[in-house]
Order: structure tokens, then sequence, then C-alpha cells
């Protein structure tokens, strides 16, 4: 077979190379456009696992790469003066142009057709190739041509970044943060090669020196007219101290801006888009280089499998090489977005700030940080409870500390006895409003279950508020007395606290039970819905009335009686749903409201009736703890952003809200959400830290893992659990045992004490 490699770096390389082992009888053909010595950059980043990857695909390629690397465990975070370590990372760093001479000579010792300086405007002289690799990086021109059914998108980024080299040695992966007049600069450091080596006499450098910045500070310091230059006098200034009189090095070094590169599609006929050109991945998470060679080792393996069978062997290798990329990419945007906030996190203290750092890509997390670094995290949770004792006014151990989860946490005069949360969770099992005994036992059973806060599913203010006829309601007299009858059980059964969700559907009202078709309009026996505006959610849903002054004071005067009666009830905690395209946040989303009056508009508008609303349920609801959930971002264009959701948040608290219940989406019916592990948890954090009030973080937030990395992290104080409590109730208390915490059972379940259970083990081993 004949193969076509456009781009010589190491994604076409590597697969040059292991086509040619795997037959030597293959053509292969590889052109690149510089010089064999040229290349942008200095270092590449390794971790220890793809290396492992590399040495089972080609064990020559692997061994030159390993004794070239310089391998490193450790990462210091220098902050506030202060310079934390974290052991157990192993990766390794390489001279990029090191690796592209190993893979270049093993090419050339399987007889690969390598040529330079070969500029690739016109594919035709190649269309007999049985495969074209679009090998030719981030701005590939074969992606360009081929942009149709390709599906490309590339997002330039804000932040600015420039890659420098210096003959300083780095003996861990090194990250400094320093402030200046005009702003924030960060470093990404590592080494690359030893100091002795022949790579640091040639290149006069041993280290990889990556500035970033913000577009505004970058502006502010004059980058913005800088020549490479004088970019190299500026940095080598700004961070004197850092390099300790060595010289930084350029290398075509400019500022740029990342670009995020995706596809619909990675293949197109007999061409095949692989590394950058295909998809990147924020440097700062180092995976580039990782992402071309695993390209290219499962790229051959599909080709092996699928011999002659060109078409079939692309559609297997995306499909397979597709999952793993998102993930990746997810994680690497993850640690991106981190970066380019980070002035957000500058009053955080010097082990909090170390702890997110480190956790940042949701890669590692509280418990792999104990296998990695043990003593470092023992730091981490000692910290976190020496502050949950302050906070919550309760003596906390620090020797040995508690996990994050299960330390208390005290919202005006309510103590919770840990962080997690049942969140609500509508069950459409009621009739007429009325919560029964399906209701007590979902409830209580995940209080007895040993949650710190069981939430009550969106409780709707009058029958006409309801989402549907099965939904739970505080509005009837009655209502009152069978919730009491919950609220009491949890509180008589459980150290729980237990707070109300009330709600109006707004547009979203009048539906089918969930089970029967979620958000789709009663095919009878539907009654009048009301909104911000006119705007039916689907095009064949029922259109709600546009509220009128009278409307509002009566939905108004609902939440009131429906505080009112909570009390009476004997709630802990109230929320108010301003979220998921119900009544409120029809009201907030620009994409529901298009009223031309003072409740349409701005954000401040938008805004107002809701804060209406708040304002006399708090008066209703004076002493206890009040929150609220909404909506942080729309995912639709031109709907509500992240920075929308700061300034809600901060309205909110404005208006005595004590804690923010962060979600997202569900406004529209086109929505694309961005679903990922914690994938909403980023808002929390932001609102959190920018907003400087109280959050709750929610969505897809799965185990122990999770909720210890969140809260020790600070990027929410209490983390809402919905699948993972409807899977198990008695989560937390798994979790307890799971972690070695003791956490005290129900006397009538006092029998459990020391009993151990055998879950997963094979029947022999039980």
């Amino acid at each position: 077979m004949r193969f076509v490699s456009v781009g010589g770096g190491p994604a076409g390389l590597f697969f040059a190379i292991l086509m040619k082992e795997a037959d030597p009888a293959h053509e292969i053909l590889v052109l690149e456009r510089n010089r064999p010595d040229d290349t942008f950059g200095f270092g590449v980043v390794f971790s220890d696992a793809t290396m492992a990857e590399i040495g089972e695909a080609e064990p020559r390629a692997y061994e030159e790469i390993r004794q070239r690397f310089y391998h490193w465990d450790d990462i210091d975070i220098h902050y506030r003066g202060e310079v934390l370590s974290s052991t157990g990372h192993g990766f390794a760093g390489l001279s990029r142009q090191t690796l592209l001479r190993i893979l270049q000579e093993r090419c050339v010792e399987l007889g690969v057709d390598l040529r330079f300086e070969a500029e690739v405007e016109d594919l035709r002289p190649y269309a007999d190739a049985d495969l074209i690799l679009a090998a030719d990086g981030v701005n590939s021109r074969i992606r360009s041509e081929y942009a149709e059914p390709l599906g490309p998108t590339v997002d330039l980024r804000p932040n600015r970044f420039v890659w420098l080299g210096t003959t300083k040695p780095f003996p861990a992966f090194t990250f400094y943060f320093k402030p200046t007049d005009a702003g924030l600069w960060r470093v990404h450091a590592y080494q690359y090669a030893e100091e002795e080596s022949a790579e640091a006499e040639r290149l006069n450098g041993i280290s990889t020196f990556i500035v970033e910045t913000t577009e505004e500070t970058w502006r502010a310091a004059g980058m913005d007219r800088a020549s490479e230059e004088e970019t190299l006098r500026f940095c080598e200034g700004l961070f004197t101290d850092e390099l300790d009189g060595h010289p930084l090095i350029g290398n075509l070094s400019v500022w740029r801006s990342f670009p995020t590169v995706t596809c619909d599609r990675w293949h197109h006929g007999n061409i095949v888009l692989v590394g950058d050109a295909a998809h990147t991945a924020h440097f700062s998470v180092g995976s580039g280089t990782r992402l071309a060679m695993i390209d290219a080792i499962e790229l051959s393996r599909s080709i092996g499998r699928h011999r002659g069978d060109i078409a079939r062997a692309l559609q297997e290798y995306e499909e397979a090489r597709r999952p793993a990329v998102a993930s990746l990419q997810r994680a690497a945007k993850t640690s991106m977005l981190w970066f380019e906030g980070t002035e957000r996190y500058m009053d955080d203290e010097p082990i909090q700030f170390a702890f997110n750092l480190l956790t940042r890509s949701l890669r590692i997390t509280h418990e792999n940080l104990r296998a990695r670094d043990p003593a470092f995290l023992e730091r981490v949770d000692a910290w976190f409870a020496r502050t949950a004792a302050g906070q919550s006014g309760v003596d906390v151990p620090t020797a040995p500390p508690p996990p994050p989860l299960f330390t208390p946490f005290r919202v005006r005069g309510l103590l919770l006895p840990n962080r997690v949360a049942v969140s609500p969770m509508c069950q459409y099992s009621a009739e007429e409003g009325m919560p029964n005994d399906w209701h007590l036992v979902h409830l209580g059973s995940r209080a007895v279950g040993g949650a710190g806060l069981v939430f009550t599913e969106m409780t709707d203010v009058s029958p006409e508020a309801r989402i549907s006829p099965g939904c739970t309601g505080m509005y009837r007299p009655e209502h009152v007395g069978a919730w009491a009858r919950i609220v009491d059980f949890i509180h008589r059964h459980s150290e729980a606290k237990v707070a109300i969700q009330l709600g109006h559907a707004g547009r979203k009202g009048s539906t089918r039970l969930a089970w029967e078709g979620m958000d789709e309009p009663l095919r009878e026996g539907n009654w009048p819905i009301v909104s911000a505006s006119p705007i039916p959610y689907f095009p064949h849903s029922q259109v709600p009335r546009e509220m009128t002054r009278e409307d509002m004071n009566a939905v108004r005067a609902a939440f009131v009686r429906a505080a009112g009666m909570s009390e009476e009830a004997g709630f802990d905690w109230l929320e108010i749903h301003l979220a998921h395209g119900y009544l409120f946040a029809s009201f907030i989303s620009p994409l529901t409201n298009t009223r031309t009056d003072a409740y349409g508009g701005s954000l401040d508008n938008r805004m107002r009736y809701p804060l209406e609303v708040l304002d006399a349920v708090r008066e209703a609801w004076p002493d206890k703890p009040l929150s609220v959930r909404i909506s942080a971002v729309d995912w639709a264009p031109g709907g509500l952003e992240a920075d929308d959701a700061v300034e809600v948040a901060r309205m909110l608290g404005a208006h005595g809200v004590d804690i923010v219940d962060v979600s997202a989406g569900q406004t529209v019916a086109h929505a694309k959400p961005e679903y990922g592990r914690q994938f909403q948890t980023p808002f929390s954090d932001r609102i959190r830290h920018e907003a400087g009030i109280a959050t709750m973080a929610v969505g897809n937030i799965s185990s122990y893992m999770d909720v210890n990395t969140i809260l020790a992290a600070g990027r929410a104080d209490l983390c809402l659990m919905a699948r993972a409590h409807l899977w198990d109730p008695y989560w937390t208390r798994h979790m307890a045992y799971e972690l070695g915490y003791a956490l005290p059972w129900p006397d009538p379940y006092a029998t459990l004490d020391d009993f151990t259970p055998r879950l997963g083990l094979k029947e022999e081993d039980k």
C-alpha cells in the first residue's frame, strides 16, 4: 500500500515507522515543509503512562527517547512568596528537536522516503495514494481545503502566551504566578534535557519557559507592540529573580492565542486528519504531542485490522479514537479555563491554591493525590478541617482530619453535619399536589442514608404552577400536614436537615409525567400557563400567556403563602427555583423574555420580577437559610453566559440569598449542553470566587473523589447528588465506609457497626 504524510511532525513520522514495521513493502512518503533540524518550541512532555504506550507500540524508538529524556516527579508552585511542592506525578521532558531526530533516523533505517523543504499546495499528485495523512499541524492547509466535509472549528482563546527556552534547569515542573501593575503573569516551566547534554550545547537551552497572561495585561504591558527581542528582554526583566541570571531564548517566539481545534469528521475519502490538524489540547496539560503519537498508533492498528479496506479502517479508527480525544480535550479545556481565570484565585490560601491547581483538569482527584503524595494531601485536609471549624463553630479534628465531605457547614443558624446534599429530583408521584408515602420513603431513606441536607423536589405554589399532574405542591392547607410528616420523620431519625424547593413551571407547565414524554404537553386536561413572553417551549407546546402585572402580583403572593406554609411544616431551609426554563428563568433569559416594558431588555430589568418575589419571600422567611437555583448558562446562542451568571449571583446576594445552587441549561429546547464529568462545577467555582457568595455544585458529580476535590479546591461549599443518590439511597454512608470514616448508624441499624460488606467479591473470596 502507498501512504503519503503531508507533514513530518510526530504524528506523520511515527505513523510511517509503525506502518513500515508492520509491512516493509508499504511505500511511504513523508513531506515536510521545514528543514530536518528546523522546529518550533523547545520541549515536549510525556507522562509515564504515555511513555508506556509508546514503548509497547515501538520499542526501538522508545528506548532512544528513554535514554534522552529528563524525568521528574515533582510539581513546584510558587505563589505569594511560598513554594508548595507535590510529588508522585511522573513526567518526562524531551527536546522537540531530539524527538524529531529520533523519529527521522528510525524512518530512514526502515526505508521511509523523507523529503524536507517540500511545500504541498496541491494534493492531486498524490491522489493515487491509498491514504493521505493530513499531519500538517494546527494551521492545516488540508483541513481548510476540505472544510465542508470535515466541519472544523478553530476557537482562538483570549489569553496570550509566548513559548521560550532558558538555560536554567528546573528539577520539577514549575509554576510561577507574578502580579504586576499591569496584571498577573503565569509561567509554565519544565526541563527537557540534562545540563551536560548535547542538546543543551547545541540549543543553548535545557528548559521550556512559557509565559501566559490575559489580553488586558498583555496590552497594558505594551506587549501588543513588542518585537521578539523586546519580548525576550521584557520577560527576562520581569522574571529576573526566577531565572537566577539565566537568559531566555527565542525561537520565532511571538505572542499567540491558543487555538482549540475540533472537527465534525477526521476523514474524507482517502484523507485523514491526525495530530494538531484534527484536534488540539491546551499546553497546560502537555498533551499535544501525546495526542499526535497515539493517533498514529491507533490509526496503524486499524489499518492492520482491515488490510486493503481503508474506508472501513478510517471509520473504525475515528469511532474508537474520538471518545478518548474528547475526554482529553474536555480535561484540557477545564485546565485552560483555570489558567485563563487564575486572577480569581489569587486571594486563596496557598495550600488551597496549590490543590486547586493540581486538580484543575479533573484528571487528578483528591483520592488520586492520596496515592501520589499522601503527605501533601494530609496538609490539604488538615487546612480544610481548620477552615470548617472556624466557619461552623464546631471542633473539627485535624490529626487525622476528616475527609472534606464529612466536615460541618453552617448557613445562618443552621448547622449541616456534612457537605453532601440530596438534589431536588421530581418524582411525579403526587395527586393534587399531595406528597404521600412514596415521598416519605424517597426522602426519608436518603436522610437516614447519611446526607447532611435533603431537598424536596420542585414543589409548586399553586395548581397552575405545576409541571405535571404528578407534581407536589404547597398551596392547600392539607399539604402542610403531609409535608410535616416527612420533615418530622427526617428530624427524628437522622442528623439531616431538610429543605423545600418552591417553584413555578411557567411555560414548561401542563405537561406529561416524565416517563410519558419529558416536557411534552398533556394530551388533554391542560390548564392555562403563563410566562415572561408568549413563547412555547416546543413549537407544538402550549403557548403561554404573557404575564400581566396582576398575574405577577398573584404569583408573588403564592410564593409568600407557600413560604409561610413551609415554616409551619417545619422545614429548615427554603430554595426558590430560578432555573431550567421555568417561570422565573423565562424572565431572566433573553431567549425567553422579549418584553418591552420594565421587565424586559437589560439583565437588570429581566431580574426585576424574580427579585421582587425573592424580596417578598425573604421577608416571610426572615431567619432561616434561603438559597436560589439558577441556570448559569443557556447553552444556546444569544442566551445567558457565565459572565451573566456572576452578575445574577451578585444581585441575589444583595437581596438576602445565602447560597446559590448552580445548575445550567434546560432553558430552551434547542440548547446544546457540554456534558461531561462535573460539567457544571466550573460555573459554581467562578460564582463563588467572583460574586463572593457560597455555592452548591450539581451535575454529574458521582463519586466521593469528586466531592472531596470540589470542596477542598474551593469550587463549592456543598455538593448536590442526584442520580448517585437515586441509585444508592445510602450513598453517603457507603462513601464513609470506603474512606474509613466512622459515621454512626441510627440505633435501629446499630448491628451494622461491626459488619463488613463483601460487595463485588467473587464467591471463593467471600
